[in-house]
């Protein structure tokens, strides 16, 4: 089983952006969990949310004095290909799953459990994540760990394809916790106590989101074929039809009479374990064909971490055109670089915008449209989503405040707390969507039965039922 290597980071550097409310209170857990071992689990080292999220948190882990480790699995195509159909019917894909393929399935995760016994890292540890559901029948075949164990659903599970989540959810039942992006994500049929809500969050400091000057950024796009001189809007999104990058194509051809110039760049990741990514490329090359303003690149094409960070950066407007989403942290990337965003109403989107802050969200081809005409022709309304995106994203959505989360959780496993009592119980988290807040200080707030609740947003606050926060 391949162990991941990454780099050394340290929580020091964070306090300059991170909120002092989020670093202080992770460096209480993190002591109080000081010399446990966790071990991360997933399907691929590169090209998707979670690898990133993973590349920054395991070296922060240990930065903290948890010793982390990260492994993947593995498989023939033919298994990702079944892992990428389980993942489109948690969202509600209607392909069904054959019998042949469950066999598939289960004999790789067999394999996979195998090795993972056999890996002193599995058998040393305390705590072990299983990020999505890849991975997920792996500790069922495997010999019981002392390890307490967590499933890690980063997809939207609110409205799964038809008997999915039962054949999944035996295997996750297993799990002593579960942990899903949004509320409405947890299946109805698991139990809301083992169930815990934690958003992801960027990396400041990684390559696609530190510091990068306007010079830097033009040249590095110039190379690649974009002329700086032209306005541009981009989509930055793996090559997915939940992404419908087809649509966007659509909008912006609606938009370019009117905005002369303008170019799209369509910028998607290729990653080991979504064999779907190369049909979805091939229909967008088909859809762009001989259309000269726009480009289409992969991390394949020579297009990583710093090209995307100068796409976020340089772009007029950012485009992220889900269907249905589990988080899109592409939205807090272009918010953290201060460009505005034209997003669709699906998974976490709405919370990361939440009242208006950085963007415009959009239900329809005809509503980006219109959204993107009226950004590209009012710059500085656009400015002004920009900058109120970058802040929300501080506040709520950088890397410390997930650490944060993720240890709450862990530190409450070892003392025997039910994971879904973990956020309404703590003073750092909002009772409806669970993001990180200042104690007693979150905007707005409301009094429920002789406690004072913090919240997010305004949305959060109208959501907030009394009596369910207990």
């Amino acid at each position: 089983m391949q162990t991941v290597d990454v780099g050394e980071l340290s929580l020091s550097a964070y306090r300059k952006v991170a909120p002092d409310w989020v670093v202080e209170p992770l460096l209480t857990v993190a002591d109080r969990l000081r010399g446990a071992r966790v071990l991360h689990l997933s399907a691929t080292p590169y090209g998707g949310g979670v690898s990133e999220l993973l590349r920054s948190a395991v070296p922060l882990y240990n930065d903290l004095g948890i010793r982390a480790s990260w492994k993947i699995i593995s498989g023939e195509p033919a298994f990702f290909a079944v892992t990428k159909k389980l993942h489109n019917a948690l969202q509600g894909g209607t392909e069904p799953i054959t019998d042949a393929e469950i066999r598939l399935y289960e004999e790789t995760s067999r394999r996979n459990a195998e090795e993972l016994s056999a890996d002193p890292d599995f058998a040393d540890c305390d705590f072990v994540f299983v990020h999505d559901p890849q991975p997920a029948a792996v500790l069922s075949f495997s010999e019981a760990p002392r390890a307490r164990s967590v499933w890690r659903c980063h997809v939207d599970t609110s409205q799964p394809a038809a008997g999915v989540w039962d054949y999944l959810g035996k295997f996750v039942e297993g799990y002593d916790a579960t942990v899903f992006t949004l509320p409405e994500f947890v299946p109805p049929t698991l139990s809301r106590d083992r169930a815990d809500i934690i958003c992801p969050a960027i990396d400041p400091l990684s390559p696609k989101n530190m510091s990068l000057d306007d010079r830097t950024a033009h040249a590095v796009l110039n190379w690649i074929g974009i002329e700086p001189d032209r306005p541009l809007v981009t989509q930055v999104s793996r090559f997915d039809p939940w992404k419908d990058p087809l649509g966007v194509i659509e909008a912006f051809r609606l938009v370019r009479p009117e905005v002369p110039g303008l170019q799209l760049a369509l910028v998607g990741s290729m990653a080991l374990d979504d064999p779907e990514g190369w049909e979805v490329y091939r229909s967008i090359g088909d859809a762009s064909l001989d259309d000269p303003d726009i480009h289409v690149f992969t991390n394949l094409t020579g297009v990583g971490n710093v090209e995307v960070n100068a796409f976020q950066r340089f772009s007029s407007v950012m485009i992220q055109k889900s269907i249905r989403e589990g988080f899109g942290l592409v939205v807090s990337e272009a918010l953290w670089k201060g460009t505005p965003i034209v997003a669709g109403r699906a998974g976490g989107i709405p919370l990361q915008v939440a009242d208006d802050a950085g963007g415009v969200l959009i239900d329809s081809t005809e509503d980006c449209a219109r959204a993107l005409l009226d950004l590209l022709k009012d710059p500085g309304r656009a400015a002004a989503l920009g900058a109120s995106g970058r802040e929300r994203v501080r506040r709520h959505f950088l890397l410390p405040r997930l650490l944060l989360d993720e240890l709450t959780l862990l530190d409450g496993l070892a003392h025997g707390d039910p994971p879904g009592a973990l956020m309404t119980r703590s003073d750092h988290r909002d009772p409806v969507c669970g993001l990180a807040v200042p104690p007693g200080g979150g905007t707005p707030t409301v009094v429920d039965d002789g406690r004072t609740y913090s919240f997010c947003s305004q949305r959060c606050r109208t959501a907030f039922r009394p009596g369910t926060a207990s």
